[in-house]
């Protein structure tokens, strides 16, 4: 019998939540397992679900803000479309799908309920009644678990620090990027001149220049105002360094408008979304030194490609960041908010490029089948496979639905 598996995520934004989420639905054993997909509209990814060997439900109100009647009308969505699908496993990703979607598959019946903390929906900066909130909503949820996935450590301690799922099975399984990638398809009209854009960018920089790369949102969680200030710190001593800012948000127009305000638009290059694994790739071939900002984090995704590719990382020490970058032998790890620190690291790593090599190939050494993408699907394979063989109906679920109707 092939088990039946609804990933629930919020919206299809570009990040390694997401990606790795359509990678795992697009993957999964198709002779063990029918796997669907339930989110919301207007992520930048929803064009990836047109022509998806796998089904996708959009579900109307599943937002990232705190919407109450949204919310209702998402958890009702996800209910009534869980009770038709009656799916064996319901796997949920990020904080506002994790808390809706576990709660729609537990009153739908749903056996086995998995959720991944990809980060949490709370942080230290928000108002203490606001994170209180989440910290209780979680909790409440994770009661409603049959097992919890973590992508980092560091998270995994978080939550046993909050009291958060103590006594629910845990696994820790790293968000997985492509170690050997796939042969790209078939590229599009858009993607060829994207592609063509993209190496014209790069082409245009000086050859002997030495290049920092970010690559991700520039949202509030991955404060890209102090990449600004590292890069201007940096400039003032080193102006003959460039600075490669990859991605999009909405804080990117501000982001822009600093770096012109400071003079530094031309030692400060942004080339927006690159959305094939090979662009990153070509992007970390042609810097030195990896740079993040974020407050907070689960598993970066983007750090984890710029180890895997060799590059020494500057990055303030959160969350999972602090569990694959060694102080002094990978890269550094730096206090948040602490620009005069990241920048003296950038610096003294671009005027020891052998030291800086030597970094960068203890990192690639660090990022090992553990990070694997096609890793990461197998074990969850295992996972919801050892789950629904072992773990007892629930009462509840026999009255909806009975082995006849499955």
């Amino acid at each position: 019998m092939r088990l039946r598996v609804a990933h629930i995520i919020t919206q299809l934004e570009l990040g390694g939540a997401q990606r790795n989420t359509l990678y795992t639905v697009n993957h999964l054993a198709p002779d063990q397992f029918d796997a669907f997909l339930l989110c919301g509209r207007g992520g930048i990814l929803d064009k990836e679900t047109k022509h998806a060997i796998w089904p996708t439900y959009f579900i109307a109100g599943l937002v990232r803000a705190l919407r109450p009647i949204q919310d209702a009308m998402a958890f009702s969505q996800l209910y009534t479309r869980l009770r038709e699908l009656k799916p064996h496993i319901v796997h949920t990703h990020s904080s506002k799908a994790g808390i809706l979607g576990r709660l729609a598959a537990y009153f739908a019946g749903v056996p086995v309920i998995v959720h991944t903390f990809h980060g949490f929906g709370f942080n230290d900066r928000q108002k203490p009644w606001t994170r209180w909130f989440f910290v209780l909503a979680e909790k409440f949820c994770a009661v409603l678990s049959t097992h919890l996935v973590f992508v980092s450590e560091a998270n995994r301690q978080e939550a046993e620090r909050r009291d958060i799922g103590r006594h629910i099975p845990q696994s820790l399984i790293r968000s997985g990027i492509e170690l050997e990638p796939e042969k790209d398809k078939k590229l599009t009209m858009t993607e060829k001149r994207t592609l063509n854009k993209l190496h014209k960018k790069l082409e245009s920089l000086p050859s002997e220049s030495w290049r920092v790369a970010y690559v991700g949102n520039f949202k509030p969680q991955k404060n890209p105002m102090d990449l600004v200030l590292v890069a201007a710190q940096v400039l003032e001593k080193r102006p003959e360094i460039h600075f490669i800012f990859v991605g999009d948000g909405e804080l990117k127009e501000a982001v822009q408008a600093r770096c012109k305000e400071k003079g530094m638009e031309d030692n400060v290059h942004f080339l927006g979304w690159c959305q094939r694994a090979s662009d990153v790739q070509n992007i970390f071939s042609a810097s030195h030194c990896f740079l993040m900002t974020s407050l907070w984090e689960g598993l970066p995704r983007s750090l984890v490609e710029a180890m895997a590719a060799g590059l020494p990382a500057v990055v303030y020490g959160v969350d999972g960041a602090r569990d694959i970058v060694e102080e002094d032998e990978t890269g550094y790890l730096i206090a948040p908010h602490d620009t005069v620190s990241a920048a003296e690291k950038i610096l003294w790593l671009a005027e020891h490029p052998e030291k800086a090599a030597q970094m960068g190939k203890k990192g690639k050494a660090r990022i090992t089948k553990e990070f694997d993408i096609r890793h990461m699907v197998r074990q969850q394979e295992e996972l919801y496979q050892e789950l629904y063989d072992r773990v007892p109906l629930k009462s509840y679920y026999e009255p909806l639905w009975t082995e006849d109707q499955t």
